[in-house]
């Protein structure tokens, strides 16, 4: 058995401790319960108001993109000095993912799925999260789409084909439902797509003729009003969300890490299916948030991925709401 030995100066330095907690009414830990052991985060869900609409953030783990590549038309040099102007690193870009639970008038809808069991290693934490906010599958009564990516749909049906929210209705943007459904289409994509179109049909194909289609413009349900922003997909669609003088816009995939693409709006990450437009509409939309002071909710940002846009030079910053432990 070793034996620890101690000197004047860990015994002061220990009553020094002691005492500041003391003074500062702080718990006094012993050294084992402050080692914690490292491991897994604390359950990756967020709560907060848009009125009286509770708006659930739900985490689903990330997955990880090497830099190079990773934004079409901006030099690697420029991407990995904005990566070091916003301390991450200069490898690698970190991606989470984060949906959207939204309980209002007795109904709870989800706006995106995740990755279900399809995505990356460190992905995939979405439905632990979802329980540990106390919300069960069952209990979806819509599932809102914004796009066909992957790491949108593939929540909604698991590897097995097994349907994850049983009795959800299922909303899906018409112009996305009219180009991944469309034979014509997949047949014509490069290979590289094939598999993106098949997933498609994976996801929906059981359940195609009861999905409802929607398009731009028209409130969606209480309180939920799509808003086309094509570019990142053909039928890639934000959600204004209001209730009383609360306005949030679920942002969806108009901009990925907010380091790279808030700050640098013109930047086209690889997965914009059409650059020029979905730069276009991504500075559209900021613009607008920005000058309407509007809360925002991405789907790439750092969890929980919620904030405010500010005008920044020919770029914006997202600026992140308060945490609170309040709802």
């Amino acid at each position: 058995m070793q034996t620890m030995r101690l000197s004047r100066r860990h015994t002061l330095a220990g009553a020094g401790a002691l005492a500041a907690s003391a003074a500062f009414g702080l718990p006094v830990l012993s050294p084992a319960q402050a080692q914690a052991p490292a491991g897994a985060q604390a359950p990756g869900f967020y709560r907060y108001k848009i009125g009286d609409i509770v708006v659930t953030a739900i985490h689903d783990g990330f997955g990880r993109r090497p830099l190079e590549g990773f934004v079409r038309n901006a030099e690697l040099a420029d991407v990995k000095r904005a990566m070091a102007e916003a301390f991450l690193p200069q490898d690698a870009l970190q991606i989470t993912f984060t949906t959207l639970a939204i309980q209002h008038g007795g109904k709870l809808t989800l706006v995106d799925t995740g990755n279900g069991d399809s995505g990356a290693p460190t992905s995939g934490t979405w439905m632990a999260n979802f329980k540990a906010a106390g919300l069960d599958p069952k209990d979806v009564s819509s599932v809102v789409f914004s796009h066909f990516h992957g790491d949108h749909i593939n929540g909604f049906r698991l590897k097995d084909g097994s349907a994850v929210f049983p009795n959800a209705e299922v909303l899906v943007p018409a112009a996305e439902w009219a180009f991944w459904m469309d034979d014509a289409k997949m047949n014509a994509a490069p290979d590289g797509m094939k598999g993106a179109f098949a997933g498609v049909r994976r996801v929906f194909g059981p359940v195609a003729k009861d999905v409802r289609r929607f398009e731009p413009g028209k409130e969606l349900l209480p309180g939920l009003t799509p808003v086309a922003a094509p570019g990142h997909t053909p039928g890639h669609t934000v959600f204004a969300l209001a209730s009383g003088n609360d306005r949030m816009m679920i942002m969806s995939d108009t901009t990925n890490h907010p380091a790279l693409f808030v700050r640098n709006p013109d930047w086209s990450a690889v997965f914009d299916m059409d650059g020029p437009q979905a730069a276009a509409t991504r500075r559209k939309l900021l613009d607008m948030v920005a000058a309407d002071r509007m809360q925002v909710a991405f789907y790439h940002a750092p969890f929980p991925a919620v904030g405010f846009i500010a005008k920044e030079g020919n770029g914006f910053e997202m600026v992140p709401v308060q945490w609170s432990s309040a709802v």
